[in-house]
């Protein structure tokens, strides 16, 4: 399942996708009481205000009584400090409560993510992913914090000023109240346009985002290919298509407080305007009028409110169905019910079985055929052949980021798919071509995937993989932050950094895809030297461009279209001249190229 806008399902167009919140909010029950208890405090001294002016318009002016009318304004001077003290700690509930619920969302999403599996992410852009995490997360902290306590805080208003005013005056709030739904069933209406459109907005920003990041990612290839210009213009294309989608959205949302605010104020005006008669005729008191209006004030006040609460409501929905989404996405590997363990001590042994696979995002394309092979403890194979022939499809399978369409893999002689993944992964290593270092210290890059390893440990690691030498030169040595991916660092250092990670895992069953392959010569011979002392003792799979490590392998597996066609020791392969010796002479020929542009 992809997360383009248009997947969404249309037929939910309430405020439903908020209620997946609830699970969070019952965390923290003791906030939500406190927030409930000083809103309906707040509510309470606000419905009271209008009974205080009424008895004092209605007794204190008529009887001319200084003192009543000097202690119910001294009453009323309480009421308003119990009011702010209400509001005050009402805020401070209400908001906590959305930072806390909010903080845990993203959390909970982002750990959800990380175990989501390859094939997710070969059809969704990182991008779309952090933008959920970040601005539809925060559009939620402001409907969990403020715009909840609003909603609510208004609806026991409107409810409690209706109710107060039927006790004041049933004629009166009997003309109110037919108005009612006149007023609520267009606030429907609009409020499910504010939502589809907001949802839209959200989608639009997303895309850009997503654009954005790729592209600073990529900046010096950008810069490189002077493409600075094209990307200008496609971000502003993005930015918008976003501010369009937004400007329709807020469109929307202004007309929705347009209609109520005319429908509720026009339905207030018209009733006082019938009570106003009757006080002219005697059969209503003007305390009491005054009563009435300010109670209709308030439910119509309340009203307006609720008719804007409803549009910022309305686009948290938006966004709570966005994550919602994201937390329906299951993984398609998964541990069975019951892993079946491993065993001990473990070999790092590993046979394919009649594999067929082909990707989810490529499902016409087979990238396995029928492969079979084993490596026993301790054995080194490498695996050569043209680009496309499977190579890293076979490390990917090992590591279970997919599962076959047939056939068996076996780790030290168990089906990986009933073990745990994570049991699987425990026992490989991976040193890649493209080494992924991240925006930290270079200590915490070798400890990756370690973390309880203590810095003597991450230093013996380093100094096997020959990093040692130039880490010791940098400024802040093991410390030193080495910027997002590693860029201050040359491709050789990263690969070391990759090796002595790997070494520090200690796993025994070591995969090694291509890592060498991009490197000059003076570093191609310091990171061949780490990765022998890193390949003793230990079961190893090297996917290989170039002769250098193919040599040293106990077997070699030619692989092409999906399937082993040669099988054998260098010499032998040389001997049979079949594809192998055709890409080895040819590596020759050209000077060193690796196999897969020999073969192209």
């Amino acid at each position: 399942m992809t997360l383009e806008a248009d997947t969404t399902d249309k037929k939910r167009r309430s405020l439903k996708p908020l209620t997946s919140l609830f699970p969070y909010l019952k965390r923290y029950r003791g906030l939500v009481a406190g927030a409930l208890i000083f809103l309906c405090l707040a509510a309470a001294t606000t419905l009271a205000l209008p009974i205080a002016i009424r008895r004092m318009l209605d007794h204190g002016f008529q009887a001319a009584d200084s003192e009543f009318i000097n202690a119910y304004f001294a009453m009323m001077i309480v009421m308003a400090l119990v009011l702010a003290v209400a509001s005050a700690l009402r805020y401070y509930y209400v908001i906590t409560i959305g930072e806390r619920v909010v903080a845990d969302l993203r959390r909970d999403v982002f750990a959800h993510v990380t175990k989501l599996s390859p094939s997710f992410f070969d059809i969704n852009q990182s991008g779309e992913i952090v933008s959920r995490l970040t601005a539809d997360t925060t559009q939620l902290k402001s409907a969990v914090g403020a715009t909840a306590s609003l909603a609510l805080r208004n609806t026991i208003l409107c409810l409690g000023a209706i109710v107060m005013m039927i006790a004041t005056s049933p004629k009166l709030s009997i003309m109110v109240l037919a108005a009612i739904p006149v007023i609520v069933f267009p606030l429907v209406g609009f409020g499910r346009s504010v939502r589809q459109r907001s949802r839209a907005a959200q989608d639009t920003l997303a895309e850009a985002s997503s654009y954005a990041g790729e592209v600073i990612g990529a900046a010096r290839t950008l810069q490189a290919f002077n493409a600075e210009e094209a990307a200008r213009t496609r971000y502003s294309s993005s930015v918008e298509s976003a501010y369009e989608a937004a400007r329709s959205a807020i469109r929307s949302r202004s007309l929705l407080t347009g209609v109520a605010i005319a429908l509720v104020f026009g339905s207030v005006v018209g009733v006082l305007w019938y009570g106003a008669q009757s006080v002219l005729a005697g059969t209503m008191s003007g305390g009491t009028l005054g009563q009435f209006l300010l109670y209709s004030l308030i439910a119509a006040g309340s009203l307006g409110t609720l008719s804007e609460v409803w549009g910022e409501l309305s686009q948290a929905a938006g966004a709570a169905e966005r994550l919602h989404e994201l937390l329906a996405e299951h993984p398609a590997i998964a541990a069975p019910a019951v892993p079946k363990a491993l065993p001990e001590p473990a070999e790092g042994s590993v046979s394919f079985e009649d594999v067929y696979f082909s990707y989810p995002s490529a499902k016409t394309k087979s990238a396995l055929n029928g492969l079979s092979f084993s490596v026993a403890h301790g054995e080194t194979v490498a695996i050569v052949g043209p680009s496309g022939a499977g190579k890293s499809t076979i490390f990917s399978l090992i590591l279970r980021f997919y599962d076959p369409l047939s056939g068996t893999i076996r780790l030290d002689g168990v089906d990986i798919r009933e073990a745990d993944p994570e049991a699987v992964r425990a026992r490989i290593a991976i040193v890649p071509q493209d080494t992924t270092i991240f925006a930290s210290s270079i200590h915490d890059n070798i400890a990756f995937g370690t973390p309880n390893a203590c810095r003597g440990m991450v230093e013996v690691a380093a100094e096997a993989a020959q990093a040692s030498e130039f880490i010791g030169r940098l400024e802040n040595g093991f410390d030193t932050i080495v910027g997002e991916r590693g860029v201050t660092l040359s491709g050789g250092q990263r690969q070391r950094i990759a090796i002595a990670r790997a070494l520090l895992r200690d796993a025994p069953l070591l995969l090694l895809d291509e890592a060498t392959s991009a490197l000059d010569a003076e570093s191609e011979t310091l990171v061949q030297k780490a990765l022998d002392g890193l390949m003793r003792d230990r079961t190893t799979i090297v996917i290989a461009h170039r002769l250098a490590t193919v040599l040293k392998a106990d077997r070699i597996l030619v692989l092409d279209d999906g399937r082993i066609v040669e099988e054998g020791t260098h010499q032998s392969l040389i001997q049979q001249g079949g594809l192998y010796a055709k890409l080895a002479r040819l590596q020759f020929e050209t000077g060193g190229r690796d196999f897969t542009a020999a073969a192209q």
